[in-house]
């Protein structure tokens, strides 16, 4: 079976993943861009996310580059959040087509949980929207019928993943830690006591100044 896998989400020392208020002018609202910075400087993100670019691309190769590389491999299928998709009220907007422009970064059947469904969208590069009302294991038992076998990414925001994580759906979750405090926003670990009972967890440290944690599943025991 298919896994489920979170790449490069990222949070503050305080825990948060989105700062607030969000609007169309700050998708991270009084965050800004101080929470990806470290992605800014990779080869991956000059690459426009894509691993297999050319080597002319600029950025750096190092331990940021590439854990942020995996965001792109062996996934065929995403989920996201209505605050992922668009600012607020981007629901009543007809003409909204999300932040990415008319050739968006996935490149896969991309889920958008909302209560609000639409018709799907299709987009350039093989990027289809689908707008779902439904819980996270009804999410996830769609996505992975349109993966083609393939790993079903979890893409945020903070909310969605919170979500996934109570409902004990994900398999692999990237996480990177950055110095910074926020104060408030959106957090990602509130009701989520002792979720690190069920994850074998590693921890690198970048020269950024980023601390890459990945969590992944324990195999359950057949005794």
């Amino acid at each position: 079976m298919s896994r489920t896998r979170i790449h490069n989400l990222t949070v503050s020392l305080d825990g948060f993943a989105t700062g607030e208020p969000q609007s169309a002018e700050a998708p991270f609202g009084h965050a800004g861009q101080r929470l990806h910075e470290w992605m800014f400087a990779t080869r991956f993100w000059t690459l426009g996310g894509d691993p297999g670019g050319a080597a002319d691309g600029g950025g750096s190769e190092g331990v940021d580059h590439a854990f942020a590389q995996r965001h792109s491999v062996g996934f065929g299928a995403e989920i996201m959040g209505a605050n992922k998709f668009g600012p607020p009220g981007w629901q009543d907007d007809p003409d909204w087509r999300g932040w990415w422009g008319p050739n968006p970064p996935f490149h896969t059947p991309t889920f958008v949980l909302t209560h609000h469904p639409r018709p799907p969208m299709e987009m350039e590069g093989g990027t289809t929207f689908h707008f779902l009302e439904a819980t996270p294991a009804d999410a996830l038992a769609t996505a992975r019928a349109a993966a083609g076998g393939q790993d079903v990414r979890i893409g945020g925001g903070p909310t969605v993943v919170r979500d996934f994580l109570a409902a004990d759906l994900v398999d692999h979750m990237h996480l990177v830690q950055v110095p910074i405090v926020l104060g408030r926003g959106v957090r990602l670990w509130d009701g989520l006591e002792a979720l690190e009972d069920a994850y074998d967890i590693e921890a690198v440290s970048a020269p950024s100044g980023v601390t890459h944690l990945t969590f992944t599943r324990r195999a359950v025991s057949s005794t």
